[in-house]
């Protein structure tokens, strides 16, 4: 046991103030609660210029980098010990075509990036630059799926891009692109955030999608990811309520998790955001207490997947995460 000594401090009336000596004893040698590691997950999204210049200069830069990725970022990224990275997005997910981002940098699609700022994308940050960044952080891989603008057969043909130790003609396409052994990919997300940016659906509509899309991504067993649904955000349960009530998994249909997203605004008003630099101190406050509703937030819904999937078949856990918005 270790004994700390400290001061209460406590306010009478108005304008006195007493001081008392309190002992606090901490027993060392008892384990805390055990915080799961993905709490401290990152993302790596193509939001305007966040990963170009930011993250990713290129392998030609005079900026030290390794593979195109900034040294300093990268070494500041392994003292943190990032134990997930989500790619590549965010809304930009349900946008992407992963086959323009696989041949050589040179002849790689542009495309405006209609998301964040109209920017244009070269898509010089593909699958094998994302696996690298990966590899070098020993993080694990969270691949976003696109739904919005994407096909099951794209999804499927992407997966087996990444995973497949075969002779087929995809496997043979990423050995030839330098990537001789598959890549290990641990999460993968069909969609994100459907109820907005990725198509603006509705629960029912996006559920018979996660089960056609679902049914056609096959991987090697020792190389399956977590399968992950797009859920609800702020109060609305009924994305994690609709999704456990009816997909029922077989042989052929799998889902593993339900994503859950919120937005933690410093004025509570998505038309008055605030600024993104130099703003006051009570709008840190102000973010804090709005981030304190996330935990009500994980609670109702993990209520509704345990009234309709108590034995926890359809899915076993709920992805959660909260985003600052300035």
């Amino acid at each position: 046991m270790k004994i700390l000594k400290t001061l209460l401090i406590s306010s009478v009336f108005c304008c006195q103030v007493s001081f008392a000596e309190t002992d606090v004893m901490l027993d060392t040698t008892q384990p805390g609660p055990v915080i799961n590691k993905n709490i401290y997950s990152q993302f790596a999204e193509h939001l305007g210029r966040g990963i170009y210049e930011g993250i990713w200069v290129g392998p030609e830069s005079k900026i030290p980098n390794t593979k195109g990725w900034r040294n300093d970022v990268v070494g500041a990224l392994k003292e943190l010990k990032v134990p997930l990275i989500r790619w590549p997005g965010g809304c930009f997910a349900d946008e992407y075509h992963w086959r323009d981002g696989i041949t050589s940098r040179d002849k790689r699609m542009v495309r405006v990036n209609t998301n964040w700022g109209g920017v244009l994308e070269n898509n010089a940050v593909g699958t094998h630059e994302f696996f690298d960044l990966v590899e070098m952080l020993g993080a694990e891989a969270y691949v976003n799926g696109n739904v919005g603008t994407g096909t099951p057969q794209e999804m499927a043909e992407w997966l087996e891009y990444m995973t497949s130790e075969s002779k087929s003609t995809l496997a043979e396409l990423r050995r030839k692109n330098g990537r001789d052994k598959p890549f290990r990919v641990h999460y993968f997300a069909i969609g994100n955030e459907t109820w907005g940016c990725g198509g603006n659906m509705t629960p029912e509509f996006y559920t018979h999608l996660y089960k056609q899309y679902a049914s056609f991504l096959k991987t090697p067993k020792e190389n399956t990811p977590i399968l992950i649904a797009s859920g609800g955000h702020t109060d609305d349960t009924s994305w994690a309520d609709y999704l456990t009530a009816n997909v029922k998994p077989n042989w052929s249909l799998r889902m593993d998790a339900v994503s859950f997203h919120y937005y933690t605004l410093p004025k509570a008003n998505w038309t008055v955001k605030g600024a993104a630099t130099g703003f006051p101190e009570s709008e840190w406050f102000s973010t804090f207490e709005q981030t304190l509703r996330m935990d009500g937030f994980i609670t109702e819904n993990k209520k509704v997947m345990d009234k309709n999937d108590p034995e926890k078949k359809s899915a076993s856990m709920l992805m959660s995460g909260a985003h600052g918005m300035t």
